[in-house]
């Protein structure tokens, strides 16, 4: 039987893998006991690592040698982990990764300051890299990721909310730190110019393409495959492309049904299988699906002007799997 995309991911990045967890193990030293704790209920969940393997990869792919891209690739992961608790707090989410969210069992002021924490760590380690171009990226994506959040928490419940802002806001929610990531990687092996900005584009493409896929799947996976009830979006009065675009192109009746819907914080499980048949109706499933493979299109596409090898076959990988995962 032919492995999907994620177990031959796991396969070819074995080591590499194996090397990360220990380095996000030997970085995490606090002073606190309790913020090693709130950290690690997070931080060693079952992350796929893809964003630390994205810099990593960037990196060889541009025929880095210098020996610390391991090390480095932790930048990465310590800032998604700090915005995962901080945006855990800000939409009162219950579970993360199949268990409860950090702030059940420890207070919010304490899950945020952890996430501050994490943050600070991605910038010392960001410096240790002596490239004042990786600084400035991590600089940007922590402001752009900040505004993104603020964004979309100004718009939940909007229901007239546009392709374009809900473009805006996954591509800094998102994209911006997959994007880092690989642009960082080609920073760190010296790369020419041409280069970096494919490698960024890549990751562009490849972060709103994950993006797509992941509000895809809230509502066409299972809690059990999730970790957490689908139909979070909705209840968060979040409005992601499948939405969108199925309210754009629904009958008056069935839209004013659906922003019902929308309206209710605690849909019962089946308005809610009712509601998922209008986003395949309207096209707004089918819609979202073609997006993001277009999206994925582009970020191979990217990759052409580069030597075939294992961290390019990776590459092309990940940015297939964005939208083939069911998790």
């Amino acid at each position: 039987m032919k492995k999907d995309l994620k177990h031959r991911i796991i396969e070819m990045t074995k080591e590499d893998l194996e090397k990360i967890e220990m380095a996000l193990l030997n970085h995490l030293n606090p002073n606190l006991e309790l913020v090693r704790e709130i950290a690690s209920h997070l931080l060693f969940s079952g992350g796929k690592r893809l964003r630390p393997l994205l810099m990593i990869h960037s990196a060889r792919l541009c025929n880095y040698t210098g020996g610390f891209e391991i090390e480095f690739s932790t930048i990465f992961e310590y800032l998604h982990a700090a915005t995962l608790l901080h945006d855990d707090v800000v939409d009162k989410a219950d579970t993360r990764r199949g268990k409860k969210a950090a702030h059940i069992h420890w207070s919010a002021p304490k899950v945020v300051l952890t996430g501050d924490f994490l943050l600070a760590l991605s910038l010392d380690i960001a410096a240790r890299t002596r490239q004042p171009e990786i600084i400035s990226v991590i600089a940007g994506i922590t402001r752009d990721m900040s505004q993104g959040e603020i964004n979309q928490l100004e718009k939940k419940g909007k229901l007239d909310l546009t392709e374009g802002e809900y473009l805006d806001i996954i591509e800094k929610k998102t994209a911006v730190l997959i994007q880092g990531a690989c642009q960082s990687g080609a920073i760190l092996a010296e790369a020419s110019m041409e280069k970096q900005d494919a490698l960024k584009q890549y990751g562009f493409h490849t972060g709103m393409a994950f993006q797509m896929a992941d509000d895809l799947l809230d509502y066409t996976s299972t809690k059990e495959a999730l970790g957490k009830t689908p139909g979070a979006d909705i209840r968060e009065g979040k409005l992601t492309l499948p939405l969108i675009h199925s309210l754009d192109n629904a009958s008056p009746k069935d839209r004013t049904w659906m922003e019902s819907i929308i309206a209710d914080n605690e849909v019962s499980p089946e308005p809610f299988e009712l509601f998922k048949e209008k986003l395949v109706k309207y096209g707004g499933i089918e819609y979202t699906r073609k997006y993001a493979q277009d999206h994925v299109e582009k970020a191979i596409q990217c990759l052409d002007r580069f030597e075939e090898g294992p961290s390019k076959e990776l590459l092309c990988m990940i940015a297939g799997y964005s939208i083939e995962r069911k998790v």
